[in-house]
C-alpha cells in the first residue's frame, strides 16, 4: 500500500505526542472484589502512548521488549512492535511497526513502520501469494543479551484472504538498539517438514531457561487433525534461533478447531501452560518445561467456570504471587465480540491451578471494542507492563467509546520482583 502509508503514520497521532491524554471519562482501576486483596501487591496505573482508528484500519497486538541498560540514566529501553490491522478483513496484518521509550513512558517515539519486517511475496502452489509476519511478542534474551521477537507467518490468498488449510511458520527477528530498528523476519526450520507444515508461535509467551535455552510453545495442526499444543526447547546465539526438541503434544480432539495460542510461565518447581480453545480456556503443569499434565478447564477458586474463551490468556509472574491476565464472559460484556473485553487480572493458586475470584481486577476498560491480544512485559524489579490495543472491529464497536487506543497498563509492584534480572 505505498500511497496510503503516509497518510497511516500521520493519522496514528503518535507524531511529535510524549504521552497522549487519556480518554475523557476513563475510570480509575476497579476491583471486581476485595480491595484489600491486590492493595499490597501493586498500584495500577494507565497511559495510551498513541491510538489509531480511521474507519478502515487500526493497531494491533502491541507487545513490548526490553533492551537492559540502553534507555535513560542505565534504565531499560522499551521496544513495542504492533501490527496495522486491516478491517475489511479477518486477520489482514499489512505491515508490522514499532516506537519505543527511553524513559519509562514518560516520552515515546514516532510510530515507525518497519520496513524489513513487511510481508513478502512467495509462491505457493504455484499462486504468488502475500505472506505477513504477525502475531509476535518480543522478550529479552539475557544470555546473548539480545532483544528477541516470536511470532509466525500468515499467508493470504492474493485477494488477502486467510483460508483454514495453508503453510505456517514460526518467525523471529531480533532488534539493533543502535539503530532502533528489527532485523528482516526468519523462519524457523522445524524437524518434521510434513507434520509441522501449519505451525508457529504466534501470540504466545515463552520461559528462557539461565543456561540461555528458550522453551517456546506453539501450536499446530497436523493434516487431517485439530490443531494441538507443544513447548520446543530452542538454541538461541544472539542471531540464529533453531530447534533443539520438542515435547508432548496436548490435544483436545473435539468438534472444534482444537487448541492454540498456549503462554508458558515458571512459578517455584513447576512450568505452566495456559491454552487457548474456542469454548473454554486450560491449563496443565509440567516439572521439565518440555512434558505437561492432561489440560484441565480453568476455574475460579469456586469451581466454577472461569468463563474464558476463544482467545488468549497470559501470565504475569511475581517472585511473590502468580497472576493471570484473561479476558471473560459475565462483566457485562455482551455486545463485545466474544467477551474480549474488559482485560482483568486476578491472582493464581498454583497449587490447585484455579483463579482466586476475590482479586480479579480491571486492567483496562471495556469500550466495545475486543482486548483479547495483548502482551506482558517485566520492565524492570518494580514494573509489569500490560500492552493491548483497542480492536476495532465489528464495524459500530466506537460508539461504545473506543477509538484505538494503545494501552499500557503498568503495574507498579509495592516489593520488587527477585525474578527479574
Amino acid at each position: 500500500m505505498p500511497n496510503t502509508r503516509r497518510t497511516f503514520l500521520q493519522s496514528s497521532l503518535a507524531a511529535g505526542v510524549s504521552l497522549l491524554t487519556l480518554p475523557a471519562g476513563l475510570p480509575s482501576a476497579r476491583i471486581l472484589g476485595a480491595e484489600d486483596a491486590n492493595a499490597s501487591a501493586y498500584r495500577l496505573a494507565r497511559e495510551v502512548p498513541t491510538r489509531f482508528y480511521d474507519g478502515k484500519r487500526c493497531w494491533c497486538h502491541p507487545r513490548a521488549g526490553i533492551v537492559a541498560g540502553a534507555g535513560r540514566d542505565g534504565r531499560p529501553r522499551v521496544a513495542m512492535t504492533m501490527n496495522s490491522l486491516d478491517l475489511a478483513g479477518s486477520d489482514v496484518f499489512r505491515g508490522v511497526f514499532g516506537l519505543m521509550t527511553d524513559d519509562m513512558g514518560q516520552t515515546w517515539s514516532d510510530v515507525k513502520e518497519l520496513k524489513a519486517m513487511a510481508p513478502r511475496e512467495e509462491t505457493i502452489d504455484d499462486v504468488q501469494r502475500p505472506v505477513a509476519a504477525s502475531d509476535l511478542s518480543p522478550g529479552w534474551h539475557a544470555a546473548s543479551k539480545t532483544l528477541l521477537a516470536t511470532g509466525h507467518s500468515v499467508v493470504y490468498t492474493p485477494e488477502w484472504k486467510v483460508v483454514p488449510q495453508r503453510p505456517r511458520h514460526t518467525v523471529f527477528a531480533t532488534y539493533d538498539p543502535a539503530d532502533d530498528d528489527w532485523s528482516a523476519w526468519q523462519k524457523l526450520p522445524m524437524p518434521d517438514a510434513t507434520r509441522f507444515d501449519n505451525a508457529g508461535a504466534g501470540c504466545t509467551q515463552r520461559y528462557d531457561e539461565a543456561d540461555g535455552t528458550i522453551l517456546l510453545p506453539f501450536y499446530f495442526r497436523p493434516p487431517g487433525a485439530n490443531s494441538r499444543v507443544a513447548v520446543m526447547r530452542c538454541g538461541f546465539d544472539g542471531r540464529q534461533l533453531k530447534v533443539l526438541e520438542h515435547g508432548s503434544e496436548l490435544a483436545i480432539d473435539d468438534d472444534t478447531r482444537g487448541v492454540g495460542e498456549p503462554s508458558l510461565t515458571r512459578f517455584g518447581d513447576d512450568y505452566l501452560l495456559t491454552v487457548r480453545h474456542d469454548r473454554r480456556a486450560y491449563v496443565t503443569r509440567s516439572r521439565d518445561g518440555l512434558d505437561f499434565e492432561p489440560l484441565r478447564p480453568w476455574t475460579f477458586d469456586d469451581e466454577t467456570d472461569l468463563g474464558s474463551y476463544n482467545t488468549q490468556a497470559h501470565w504475569v509472574t511475581h517472585s511473590d504471587a502468580l497472576y493471570l491476565v484473561y479476558t471473560r464472559r459475565g462483566l457485562h460484556n455482551d455486545h463485545v465480540f466474544r467477551h474480549r473485553a474488559p482485560l482483568v487480572m486476578a491472582q493464581v493458586n498454583p497449587a490447585k491451578l484455579c483463579v482466586i475470584r476475590t482479586t480479579e481486577q480491571v486492567l483496562v476498560p471495556e469500550r466495545g471494542a475486543r482486548l483479547g491480544n495483548f502482551g506482558v512485559t517485566d520492565v524492570t524489579r518494580d514494573e509489569t507492563w500490560v500492552t493491548v490495543a483497542e480492536w476495532m472491529q465489528p464495524v459500530g464497536c466506537e460508539k461504545h467509546g473506543s477509538d484505538g487506543s494503545v494501552y499500557v497498563a503498568r503495574l507498579h509492584w509495592n516489593t520488587p520482583n527477585a525474578l527479574v534480572g
